[in-house]
């Protein structure tokens, strides 16, 4: 259970689709990051998936908001890929389909609301298929313990100590 006040605590939000290949990245990164560390209550992990608008109030009371996706930087399939506060984009676009919402949509609206967290970071890998079908292609799948280890390293630089797991299940001060 999440013992920090809204507004003090640092949320972790797992983007993307996993039944649309390599965009499922960052729900499989934050699934890892779940089962291999421990973090701290002050931080929430999240499972954005698809939620649209519905992660507005998470993101709203956060603090300090850490993404977690498939991010097109015009790299190799598997690189990663950094962007930090302003970086990420903010702007209304056009959709595929009237009902899409995406996370520019949500920043938006955070934004309209006056409500945009301090501090925002989306780290992820370069999808090489983002088309129908379940699973990461080997390019990302190859990387995806590195996203994991990014993310670690950004919330132990936000005063957070994270644990890795051991096989058992104990932690480590990996």
């Amino acid at each position: 259970m999440l013992t920090a006040e809204p507004g003090t605590r640092d949320l972790v939000v797992g983007l993307g689709n996993p039944l649309m290949g390599d965009d499922g990245t960052g729900i499989a990164a934050l699934e890892r990051l779940r089962d291999a560390y421990d973090v701290p209550d002050e931080v929430e992990l999240a499972d954005g998936g698809t939620w649209g608008m519905n992660l507005l109030p998470m993101i709203e009371d956060a603090r300090r908001v850490l993404f977690l996706d498939a991010i097109r930087a015009g790299k190799a399939p598997g690189e990663s890929a950094i962007l930090r506060d302003d970086e990420i984009p903010r702007a209304l676009t056009v959709k595929l389909s009237p009902h899409q919402v995406d996370l520019r949509d949500v920043l938006a609206a955070a934004q309209l609301c006056g409500a945009v967290p301090a501090t925002m970071v989306a780290i992820g890998l370069e999808p090489g298929e983002v088309e129908m079908g379940v699973g990461l292609t080997p390019a990302v799948a190859d990387r995806l313990d590195q996203l994991v280890i990014m993310a670690v390293q950004q919330l132990r630089a936000w005063g957070h100590e994270c644990r890795a797991r051991e096989p058992g299940g104990s932690a480590s001060g990996a």
